[in-house]
């Protein structure tokens, strides 16, 4: 599935959406919207809850969106349905993909991380609040959710598939870790 694919308001009503979410779509697209697009208002608009429930019931994407520069918006919400990768650093106050958030260097968010597959960075990942993946993370130095939250890997994976799918693994371990298989980075 891509990004363009049209949300209507049927659509939102035949998938469960809650009342004051049909009125604000209605508000905003009256005559429908394509799914990234509908996304994207929802970040700007720092509707988090809209754009968490739209991404769980519509799902992810095939699309992937790169930024060949550091991104440096604390105050942004980055929300997209695909693949996010990230050349540089990224500081951004929530980040959320539908599939897989990959940088080669930083990934910092003043609230929470989450990619409906794994997080993988070069160097840290850290959250003021949650860090949450479908799959696996992977830093290079270290990984670490905001005081008095958790770190959860492998949220979508069988119990079968977790010690290969679910793994959890940086210099060293994340003190608030939850959930996902613990690897040492010597070990990989």
């Amino acid at each position: 599935m891509k990004g363009t694919f049209k949300i209507t308001l049927d659509y939102l009503k035949e998938l469960g959406a809650c009342k004051e979410g049909q009125q604000e779509f209605r508000r905003v697209f009256p005559d429908g919207g394509e799914y990234q697009e509908v996304l994207d208002r929802c970040a700007a608009e720092g509707r988090l809850d809209f754009g968490r429930w739209l991404l769980k019931h519509v799902g992810p994407t095939d699309d992937v969106r790169r930024y060949d520069e550091d991104v440096d918006t604390p105050d942004k919400i980055i929300m997209f349905a695909g693949q996010i990768e990230f050349k540089g650093c990224v500081t951004a106050q929530s980040i959320l993909a539908g599939r897989r958030i990959h940088t080669g260097w930083d990934i910092i968010a003043g609230e929470g991380i989450k990619a409906g597959w794994g997080i993988e960075a070069g160097e840290g990942i850290e959250a003021g609040w949650d860090i949450n993946a479908g799959e696996g993370i992977k830093a290079g130095e270290g990984i670490k959710a905001g005081e008095d939250y958790a770190i959860f890997a492998g949220l979508n994976i069988p119990l079968s598939l977790w010690k290969t799918h679910a793994v959890v693994t940086a210099r060293s371990k994340p003190d608030n870790l939850r959930s996902g298989h613990w690897v040492p980075m010597e070990s990989r």
